[in-house]
């Protein structure tokens, strides 16, 4: 599993700001248990680096946890002005006896990209500087996905948000009023 983590990470577009992979951890058996490994980079390491880290614990049974951050346009607080912030981003992969089993619901790879307001910014007013934004924000979330796919070999994908609407459906109701 972790080469197809290494050929993911290798796909995705660091931030400039935080590059590289800032966290390591490798969970056992569930997310119920203590991690056997957790390490931190400051700075962030290479793709290649942050495999090797959990290269000795490869067991079926075991998840693997890297941080990573990428560069989104965010509002300020009145949204008005709008800058690039470094947005955590968690990928998980899972081994087929880790939890159960649960790569059969969540897939070997997992992507958490945060809350999806950072693509749908649905209390911000659309104007031309945020339909831009939006806009750019969307575009690097598909750019990463279809490189993610064409590059690992991946045979599905599924893009889901913690509310009670299916995100895929969210970004078209949005990216229709900033067209």
């Amino acid at each position: 599993m972790l080469p197809h983590m290494f050929a993911v990470l290798q796909q995705f577009p660091f931030s400039e700001q935080r590059p590289g992979v800032t966290y390591a951890a490798v969970q056992p058996v569930s997310w119920n248990e203590a991690s056997v490994l957790e390490r931190r980079f400051v700075p962030g390491i290479g793709p290649q680096e942050a495999v090797v880290v959990a290269a000795d614990l490869i067991h079926d049974d075991y998840a693997y946890v890297f941080d990573a951050y990428w560069d989104l346009w965010t509002p300020d607080d009145k949204g008005r002005k709008w800058s690039l912030i470094p947005s955590l981003v968690k990928f998980m992969v899972q081994g087929e006896e880790f939890d159960y089993g649960t790569y059969r619901e969540t897939g070997h790879i997992e992507i958490d990209f945060g809350l999806d307001s950072l693509f749908v910014q649905e209390n911000i007013e659309l104007t031309e500087e945020t339909q831009a934004k939006i806009r750019d924000n969307v575009s690097k979330l598909v750019e990463f996905t279809k490189k993610a796919e064409t590059n690992t070999r991946a045979t599905s994908r599924r893009l889901w948000s913690e509310s009670d609407e299916s995100l895929p459906q969210k970004l078209v109701a949005r990216l229709q009023k900033v067209q």
